[in-house]
């Protein structure tokens, strides 16, 4: 009896070891998703997602897609990328959004038009991917229909997309820090080229819609909606070479120029949604990157 009393308590010691076991675990698991997610919200302002996907004039739900983006190669709608499963991304797997970033492609294989600026993109690592994925995941999925592009020719031929990117898409992923560098000017690089992607903006386009590599950060005369966009190279006459770092983070906070201006249009916007909120770290690394790349005046 007390031999058969001896191992009960045995096993019942070991069921409640193993139950608080499971439930550490579980509440480890919980907390490291909460940390995804909030890194992941992070990065989602970063990168400037929400005003792309989002229809705010037609009063469209966050990230529901559906947005009007005017180029030269026509108009965009960007999609939704709510955790809808039918008409959002709910059901791209880890692999499907990485790909997505890192080769331009979409979960069946097809290509994905560069005005989802996957070239940039591209450089995040996959760490950062995931958690952005676990915040847009996070979020309210939405059943809205997405709305075809509305491109001339050949743009409106998808399948020109592999040529395009053998011609412009670099898709090696991110890159290592320069060793060279001091860690905020390697931030920098990170924030302005890979999460902001102010390159696809800031910089002239060919015939063909690729990036003028030599150009990089110039200012683009037709950037989207038909705007200028300025050179934020430090160049003194054309872009910011005489501003200090005070006046780019500045800028970056409250939309504010070194005249006393503010800043409008779709750089307004990227103030509201982005850069102002980024840490004030991010903001000054931003600051002495930019400041650290040759600058760069007018074309010949």
């Amino acid at each position: 009896m007390a031999s058969r009393a001896a191992v009960k308590t045995v096993i019942m010691v070991a069921a409640v070891a193993l139950a608080a076991a499971t439930g550490l675990a579980g509440a480890g698991a919980r907390a490291a998703d909460a940390d995804a997610v909030r890194r992941g919200e992070y990065l989602f302002n970063a990168a400037g997602c929400l005003g792309c996907h989002t229809d705010e004039k037609g009063g469209g739900k966050p990230l529901a897609g559906g947005r009007a983006l005017a180029t030269p190669f026509g108009t965009f709608y960007p999609p939704n990328i709510t955790p809808d499963p039918e008409h959002g991304i709910g059901r791209w797997s880890d692999a499907d959004f990485i790909r997505a970033f890192r080769e331009g492609r979409a979960p069946d294989g097809s290509y994905l038009y560069p005005a989802f600026p996957y070239p940039s993109y591209t450089r995040m690592t996959d760490r950062d991917l995931l958690d952005l994925k676990a915040y847009l995941f996070s979020r309210e999925p939405v059943a809205a229909a997405n709305r075809p592009h509305d491109l001339s020719m050949p743009f409106s031929w998808r399948f020109l997309l592999a040529g395009w990117q053998w011609l412009y898409f670099d898709t090696r992923g991110p890159r290592p820090d320069d060793p060279a560098k001091p860690p905020e000017w390697n931030r920098g690089r990170y924030v302005v080229d890979a999460l902001g992607h102010c390159g696809e903006c800031h910089t002239p386009r060919t015939t063909f819609g690729g990036m003028e590599a030599d150009r990089y950060l110039a200012g683009n005369p037709k950037g989207p909606n038909g705007d200028k966009v300025p050179n934020i190279t430090p160049q003194p006459r054309f872009g910011i070479g005489g501003w200090t770092p005070g006046d780019i983070t500045l800028l970056l906070e409250t939309g504010l120029t070194p005249e006393g201006d503010v800043v409008g249009n779709a750089m307004a916007e990227v103030v509201r949604n982005s850069t102002s909120k980024l840490t004030a770290d991010d903001r000054a690394a931003v600051a002495a990157y930019l400041q650290s790349l040759p600058p760069i005046g007018p074309p010949p």
